[in-house]
């Protein structure tokens, strides 16, 4: 089962809600659904439970008669989609209008009037989500969008997303396909916004894959500074190991003063060691920057006998 679906599953699983809530859920459903209008009221879905909570908040509420019909598909690896209808004109016209919608108004607009009440945003966006939201699994991304039939539905639940005080989201729309996408990007946001509407349980599986993935990269960054650490050195030793080998051969090791004798000799016997356990190893310990002089001096006679 997809993320979706499994957020959408716990999204209809809350049951307590005052009458203003479930007013404002259905408001949700019924305005970006795929066809809410006086003469037509129709929502495709592949989450069953969505479609479930459809069919019996209209039927409780207005009394409407609500058809659904089942169709098998594989689209994004899914087995069903749910489409419900309400058939009669009547029953449309009547729940059009009691949400205070008109047949004249030439584009559909979100009715304030409807969510005014307190905590009904939260409910009305649980509702939109619900039929027209998608969140992506947080393991490959953090992305949430709302595919908007209408370009002013777009605009007016953008504007609305902004307002919501406890998390102030940036949303932004692009159109896609016919439809226009408000979405919000980043874990923390979308952690913020599935807790506001009602999805706890998902925002958790978010911030947890956060979690994840933060140390994943923290030991990601530390194991590639190491192994470029241990290149450097390894680079380094065998740079020194080579100076060595041609004083040696040149004039041998006895010509070296004694720190720089000492430390040569450790160097061979310890080509691995960084300049820091070079220099601890020392008879009489020497700081990293001590060692890598003493190395540097070494070199530079290495070059005069070069040249």
């Amino acid at each position: 089962m997809s993320f979706s679906k499994e957020t959408k599953e716990e999204l209809c699983s809350v049951q307590n809600m005052t009458e203003e809530q479930r007013h404002a859920l259905e408001y949700g459903m019924l305005l970006f659904s795929k066809n809410f209008s006086a003469s037509a009221v129709s929502l495709t879905t592949e989450s069953r439970p969505a479609a479930m909570m459809f069919s019996d908040l209209l039927s409780s509420r207005s009394g409407a008669i609500v058809e659904m019909s089942v169709k098998l598909t594989r689209r994004h690896g899914e087995n069903s989609v749910f489409i419900l209808t309400v058939p009669d004109r009547n029953d449309c016209e009547r729940i059009f209008d009691a949400f205070g919608h008109r047949s004249s108004s030439p584009h559909l607009r979100i009715n304030r009037g409807n969510i005014d009440a307190e905590d009904c945003t939260a409910f009305f966006l649980r509702g939109v989500f619900l039929v027209c939201g998608s969140v992506t699994d947080p393991e490959k991304d953090y992305h949430l969008e709302f595919a908007v039939p209408h370009k002013n539905l777009a605009a007016d639940l953008e504007r609305l997303l902004s307002e919501i005080e406890e998390i102030r989201p940036e949303a932004h729309t692009v159109k896609r396909q016919g439809s226009y996408v408000v979405y919000l990007k980043g874990s923390s946001v979308i952690e913020d916004m599935l807790t506001f509407i009602g999805a706890p349980m998902a925002a958790l599986n978010i911030m947890q894959s956060s979690m994840v993935k933060s140390v994943r990269n923290r030991v990601n960054r530390q194991i590639n500074s190491e192994t470029a650490n241990l290149k450097k050195t390894a680079q380094a030793s065998a740079l020194q190991l080579k100076a060595i080998e041609l004083i040696e051969k040149k004039q041998g090791l006895g010509s070296l003063p004694d720190d720089l004798k000492e430390i040569a000799e450790l160097r061979r016997e310890h080509p691995e060691y960084n300049l820091r356990e070079l220099g601890q190893a020392l008879s009489c310990p020497i700081s990293r920057s001590g060692a890598n002089h003493r190395l540097q001096r070494i070199m530079t006679i290495a070059e005069e006998l070069q040249d």
